[in-house]
């Protein structure tokens, strides 16, 4: 176990490494995409500042409480697009065939196709997140203790981990369904832009969802609900707050069972 997750991690940075030295090559070229990254995804916020123009809360929140949670999610989310966001392209090569070419290969499947085309200009939807959520902390009302400091980071890396989980998982399922990258986009992308709003303002039914079925509450709501001394949905007890390290160690282990199952299944095209 200890010896393929080496390798798998061997194989991923020498992957990586390679696509950073191929883009630093045109880095006028770098800064420009990465910069446009970053105001792609800022106009998320901005139509969270449009809203705010004509309310002074949403859902019971404030433009500070918004912020901390749109920031929270979104540098999670950023971390994992950066690391996994390649795997929505395995669809494609299970479809055409070239999937055959990373079997014959001495290193581990996964570790290749989430490495492939690594694309460092995702540094700007985390560079993003994190200006917001600086925004969030500087701005809300919180009576700040060790344990409130220590929960943010601690949110961030298992948002990561968790979103992704749901990247891998999503990227099994695409075995058998071989067109199903909308499908996995709905639970990466359709959950962050989810999670940027408060949960007061879904149905109970919809955050029953992303709380027992996927565990998405666990990337930042119910952590930062904690920080911000906010009551929680469903009324759930607080010390769920305490649990996303656990939830995010289950869902890898969940989405690297669904790895491996999916990827015994597959028979390749016969081309």
């Amino acid at each position: 176990m200890v010896e393929t997750l080496t390798a798998g991690l061997r194989t991923y940075r020498m992957i990586a490494a390679m696509w950073i030295r191929s883009t630093m090559t045109y880095r006028a070229s770098f800064l420009l995409t990465a910069f446009g990254n970053l105001a792609a995804t800022a106009f998320d916020f901005v139509a969270i500042l449009l809203m705010f123009s004509h309310v002074d809360a949403l859902g019971g929140y404030s433009l500070g409480e918004i912020a901390l949670l749109y920031g929270a999610t979104g540098t999670a989310f950023g971390i994992a697009d950066l690391v996994m966001g390649s795997m929505d392209r395995l669809g494609r090569r299970v479809r055409d065939g070239t999937l055959d070419v990373l079997l014959v290969r001495p290193a581990p499947v996964l570790a290749q196709v989430a490495a492939d085309r690594f694309a460092l200009r995702r540094l700007g939807r985390i560079t993003q997140g994190l200006l917001v959520l600086g925004y969030g902390l500087l701005t809300v009302d919180v009576d700040w203790t060790p344990l409130r400091v220590l929960m943010v980071p601690m949110m961030l890396l298992s948002g990561a981990a968790i979103f992704s989980s749901v990247f891998v998982a999503g990227g099994a399922f695409q075995f058998w369904a071989q067109d199903a990258s909308e499908v996995q986009n709905s639970f990466t992308y359709g959950g962050n832009t989810l999670l940027q709003y408060p949960p007061t303002l879904f149905a109970q039914d919809l955050v029953r969802g992303v709380t027992f079925v996927v565990p998405l509450a666990f990337v930042n709501w119910l952590p930062a609900l904690y920080v911000l001394g906010r009551p929680y949905p469903l009324d759930l007890p607080h010390w769920l707050a305490f649990l996303p390290p656990v939830v995010a160690a289950v869902c890898c282990r969940l989405a690297g069972f669904a790895w491996r199952v999916g990827l015994r299944s597959y028979r390749s095209t016969g081309s």
